[in-house]
C-alpha cells in the first residue's frame, strides 16, 4: 500500500487551488526577483510547490537544510530533485564546531530529555542555517497548510515574517488528498516513508510512523505536549524563544 492509493483523492475545488497556488507563485517571483527562495523540507507538500515552480518556469529559488540528522531517503531525494527538475538546490548545514559541542555537552539523545534541549538542538541544526538560506532575501516559500496542525490553522497565503520578510504559503488551503492528487497526476518525486505512515518526517530521531486515527504530525515529537510541536521554523516570535544556541553548545575557546 502506497501513500497515493491510501490519500489520492479528486476533491471539489482541486484545479481552482492548484491555478491558486500557481498565482501565489508567480506574485512571489514577481514582486521578489531574484531574492526568494523556497525553503524546502522535502516533505510531499514541498515536494508539490517544487514541482509547481519548475512546472511552470517559475523564478524561484529551491534551498533545503541537511541537518545531519535527516533519513536517507530524505537526503536522497535532494539529488533526485535535481536530475527530475534539472534546477540546483541549495544545500546548507549546521555549523559543525556548534554541533560537535552540544552533542559533548548534552549527548546523541538530547532531544529526549526537555523541550529546551530539543529546541535548542533544532536551533543548531535548523534555524541558524535557515538564517544563512535566508540571508539577502526578501521572501521565502513554504509547504505550510492549515490542515497540518492546530498550530497552523490560520496559515495565510503571504505574511510578513519576524524579520520583515514576505513569507508564502501557497498550499495553505489544500487538503492532505490535494497533495496527494497532485503528486499521482504529475509523478511527483516523493519521500517513500511517506508510504510507512510517515505523514510530517522530519530529522529521524524525532519522527516515527504514526497509527490509524492519530493526527497528522502525531509522529513528531511524541514524546511532548502538543502545544511545543514546532521547530522555530514557522513560529512568530512571541517572547518564549527556545534557549539561545550559544548557552547550548558551550564555551568554544
Amino acid at each position: 500500500m502506497t501513500a497515493i492509493s491510501l490519500y489520492d483523492r479528486a476533491t471539489k475545488g482541486f484545479d481552482e487551488r492548484v491555478t491558486h497556488a500557481i498565482m501565489v507563485l508567480q506574485d512571489a517571483a514577481r514582486d521578489h526577483a531574484g531574492h526568494v527562495v523556497q525553503a524546502t523540507s522535502l516533505g510531499a507538500e514541498d515536494m508539490v510547490v517544487t514541482d509547481l515552480i519548475a512546472r511552470h518556469g517559475i523564478a524561484i529559488a529551491l534551498g533545503t537544510l541537511e541537518t545531519g540528522k535527516l533519513h536517507p531517503q530524505t537526503v536522497a531525494l535532494i539529488p533526485r530533485i535535481e536530475e527530475h527538475y534539472k534546477l540546483p538546490v541549495e544545500v546548507y548545514r549546521p555549523e559543525a564546531d556548534a554541533v560537535i559541542h552540544f552533542v559533548k555537552n548534552y549527548g546523541e539523545k538530547a532531544m529526549y530529555e526537555s523541550i529546551d534541549l530539543r529546541k535548542g538542538c533544532c536551533g543548531i541544526r535548523k534555524l541558524e542555517p535557515l538564517s544563512r538560506m535566508l540571508d539577502g532575501r526578501t521572501a521565502w516559500v513554504t509547504g505550510l497548510r492549515r490542515e497540518q496542525s492546530n498550530n497552523r490553522g490560520d496559515v495565510p497565503f503571504v505574511e510578513t515574517d519576524d524579520k520583515g520578510r514576505s513569507k508564502y504559503s501557497p498550499l495553505a488551503d489544500w487538503t492532505w488528498n490535494d497533495v496527494w492528487h497532485y503528486i499521482a497526476l504529475h509523478n511527483v518525486p516523493y519521500n517513500p516513508l511517506h508510504d510507512e505512515f510517515m505523514p510530517s518526517i522530519g530529522c529521524e530521531p524525532c519522527t516515527r510512523a504514526i497509527a490509524v486515527g492519530e493526527d497528522f504530525r502525531a509522529g513528531r515529537w511524541w514524546w511532548e505536549d502538543e502545544k511545543a510541536k514546532e521547530c522555530g521554523l514557522h513560529v512568530h516570535d512571541d517572547g518564549a524563544e527556545a534557549p539561545a544556541v550559544s548557552s547550548l553548545i558551550g564555551d568554544r575557546s
